[in-house]
C-alpha cells in the first residue's frame, strides 16, 4: 500500500506549487490520496483538495480547481465555509459572476460574526470586485456597531467577539481603499484610531506579550527529547503547537494588539542562555526571558499576507497553511 498522506507532506506541496518541474504530479499525489482514502487524518481531506485547487488555479486551470474547490465542499459539508469561499471566487474568475456572487453573498453572514471570515472579502477584491468588497465591509461594520449601541449588557465574551470584529473588519476595509486611493472616511479614521492605541491594549491581556516563543518542527522534537518535563506545557505534536500560537496571535490581535509575531527558538540557544542565567530551561520564566532575549533577526512579524510564505516556516503559503488549520 502507499504511503499515508501526511499534514506536513500537504503543506510541503504547497509550498513547491509551482516552482515544481511538474506540478501536475503534485497534484496527482494529492487527488490520488483522497481517492485511495490515504489522508492519515480525515479531517485533511478538503485541506489537500484545496491545495491541489491553488496550484492548478496558479497553473491558470480555473475549471479544473473549481472542479476540486467543489470536491472539497462535498467531502467536509460541516467545515466548508472556507472552501465555499475558494468556490466562490474561482466561478468569478471564470466569468460566471452570478452563481459566483451567489455563492460569495451565502457567506456574508460571517463577516459579523467570525473574526477569520476575510477571506471572503479577498476572493471578492482578487476577482475585481473591490466597491462590492467595500460595500460589504461597510456593512458588516454597521451592523456590528448597532448590534453593540443597543446590547449594551452582552457577555464579556460578546464584546470581545464585536471588538475584534470591528478591529478586523476596519483594518481590512482601510487597506483596501487605500489601495484603490479612496480618500480617509469616518471609518478609516476609525481604524487609525484603533491601530494607534492598539499598543496599549496588549496590557490589558493576561496572557502578555506581544511576541510568543515558537518552536520550528525539528527544534520541537529535540525541545521535547532533551526537556521531557516541557511535555507539561506544550502540546504533544508540533502541528498543535503552531495552531495554539496562531490562535493566541489572532486572539490578540482581535483585541487590538500591534506589533505581534513570533520569536524563533532554538534549542543550543535555550541551553546557552539558561547556562548563562544560572536558570532552570524548563521553567516558564525563564522560557519567556528567552524569548525576550532574542534580537530583531529571530522574530517573524505575524500576521503574513494571505498569499505570502506562512510564518511557521513550512513553506506554504499562509491562507493554505496555519490561517484555516488555527480555526477549530
Amino acid at each position: 500500500m502507499s504511503e499515508l498522506l501526511t499534514a506536513d507532506r500537504i503543506e510541503e506541496i504547497g509550498a513547491l506549487g509551482l516552482e515544481s518541474p511538474d506540478p501536475a504530479v503534485l497534484v496527482a499525489e494529492l487527488v490520488g490520496a483522497v481517492d485511495e482514502g490515504r489522508v492519515a487524518d480525515p479531517d485533511d481531506t478538503g485541506y489537500a483538495l484545496l491545495v491541489a485547487a491553488d496550484i492548478l488555479e496558479q497553473a491558470g486551470d480555473l475549471a479544473d480547481a473549481l472542479a476540486l474547490a467543489t470536491r472539497a465542499i462535498a467531502e467536509q459539508p460541516d467545515d466548508n465555509a472556507y472552501a465555499r469561499a475558494v468556490r466562490g471566487g474561482l466561478l468569478l474568475r471564470l466569468g460566471r459572476a452570478d452563481e459566483g456572487l451567489a455563492e460569495l453573498t451565502a457567506l456574508r453572514p460571517l463577516l459579523e460574526t467570525d473574526p477569520q471570515a476575510t477571506y471572503v472579502i479577498d476572493e471578492l477584491a482578487e476577482s475585481g470586485h473591490g466597491e462590492l468588497a467595500l460595500e460589504w465591509l461597510t456593512g458588516a461594520l454597521d451592523a456590528i456597531l448597532e448590534r453593540t449601541r443597543t446590547h449594551e449588557h452582552e457577555s464579556e465574551d460578546a464584546q470581545d467577539e464585536a471588538a475584534a470584529m470591528i478591529y478586523g473588519l476596519t483594518q481590512q476595509r482601510h487597506d483596501l481603499r487605500e489601495e484603490q486611493g479612496l480618500p480617509h472616511d469616518e471609518y478609516d479614521n476609525l481604524a487609525d484610531r484603533l491601530r494607534a492605541a492598539s499598543t496599549h491594549a496588549l496590557d490589558a491581556l493576561d496572557d502578555g506579550p506581544a511576541t510568543l516563543l515558537f518552536w520550528p518542527q525539528a527544534e520541537f522534537t529535540a525541545l521535547l527529547l532533551r526537556w521531557p518535563a516541557l511535555g507539561d506545557s506544550y502540546p504533544a505534536s508540533w502541528d498543535e503547537h503552531r495552531a495554539q500560537i496562531e490562535r493566541a496571535l489572532a486572539e490578540a490581535s482581535g483585541m487590538g494588539g500591534a506589533d505581534l509575531g513570533v520569536a524563533v527558538g532554538t534549542v543550543a540557544r535555550l541551553a546557552a542562555f539558561a547556562d548563562r542565567a544560572g536558570s532552570d530551561p524548563t521553567s516558564e520564566e525563564t522560557l519567556d526571558e528567552y524569548a525576550d532575549s532574542l534580537d530583531e533577526a529571530a522574530v517573524t512579524a505575524w500576521p503574513p499576507g494571505r498569499n505570502d510564505t506562512c510564518w511557521c516556516g513550512s513553506g506554504a503559503k499562509y491562507k493554505k497553511c496555519c490561517l484555516p488549520r488555527s480555526r477549530s
